[in-house]
């Protein structure tokens, strides 16, 4: 038996799809995913290294902007390139107008309903109330909009199994910071969650909103203004939690911070589910994969 080594560090992350993980490096990202004849289809692709080999990617919180718009958009490009495997579709796309239009349509859903919809239910009644009372209100409003609305999702069994391989990218990823060795067995001994999840990242972004949005409600600005403004603020406060999850993750053998980020691995329990071996192998591909470019260089996009 090998013995764990302490695995060496490199910029990583994941998500997961449609019958499969994406795996994203420094360098390169992987998309694996099961096709209708069990087989793992694999495709891996360079990353742009003008955003992600330059200066700008080492100053704080521009950073965090510019990597956050990337992995949107290679994110929903991964989803819909597995709907399309997972489909047994033979013309298979990784991008194109359709992709940036779900994009497009995905962020607007997204403003309309975490973002807009909380500040339209407080404007109801908040000139009866304080504006602390009200950034209070709306923040409430908004967080019980988003546990809601993953909970009510993770009732539908597609995205069950979707939230199946999300537990098998955290598993594969710990597995990994644990320095143990990459195989169904190994990986499935470790835990679910994992502090710089996704998840973590949307929560840290509904919390540090309360504090970004109230000082607006001391304005008396107009609704439509007011809305306009919290639009405006996003970037920023998607900056901040960026940050804070980077920094948060380099401190976790700190008690106040293992204490703060209870409540991040806690919400996870909604977004993950316990993971069959069929779908840690396709974890464990898409990240072997990123794994060998790292060591290699960025490979050319490979051909389905």
């Amino acid at each position: 038996m090998n013995t764990p080594t302490v695995a060496p560090k490199f910029n990583y992350g994941g998500q997961a799809v449609i019958e499969g993980v994406m795996m994203r490096g420094s360098k390169t990202m992987a998309v694996a995913v099961r096709n209708p004849q069990h087989e793992i289809v694999l495709h891996t692709q360079p990353l742009n290294q003008k955003l992600y080999g330059t200066r700008m990617m080492r100053i704080p919180f521009l950073r965090g902007l510019t990597l956050l718009w990337d992995a949107l958009g290679l994110g929903m490009r991964s989803l819909m390139y597995s709907a399309d495997v997972a489909l047994g579709e033979e013309d298979v796309k990784f991008s194109g107008p359709v992709a940036w239009g779900t994009i497009l349509i995905s962020l607007a859903f997204g403003l309309g309903l975490f973002i807009l919809l909380p500040k339209g239910v407080t404007a109801l009644f908040e000139n009866r109330i304080t504006p602390l009372v009200s950034a209070l209100i709306e923040g409430a409003v908004r967080l019980a909009l988003f546990v809601g609305y993953i909970w009510l999702i993770g009732k539908m069994n597609d995205i069950r199994r979707v939230f199946g391989y999300h537990g098998a990218e955290h598993k594969t990823i710990n597995a990994y910071e644990a320095g143990a060795e990459l195989t169904v067995e190994s990986v499935q001994r470790f835990p679910l969650s994992h502090p710089r999840c996704g998840t973590a990242f949307l929560l840290t972004v509904v919390v540090l909103s309360i504090f970004f949005f109230a000082p607006l409600n001391t304005l008396n600005l107009p609704l439509l203004v007011s809305l306009l403004s919290r639009i405006v603020l996003i970037p920023l406060v998607a900056m901040v939690a960026y940050e804070y999850i980077r920094f948060s993750a380099r401190h976790l053998n700190h008690p106040l911070i293992r204490a703060i980020i209870v409540p991040n691995l806690a919400l996870q329990s909604l977004t993950t589910r316990q993971p069959d071996d069929t779908m840690v192998e396709v974890a464990i591909t898409a990240f072997k994969r990123v794994l060998e470019s790292e060591k290699a260089g960025a490979p050319e996009p490979s051909v389905p």
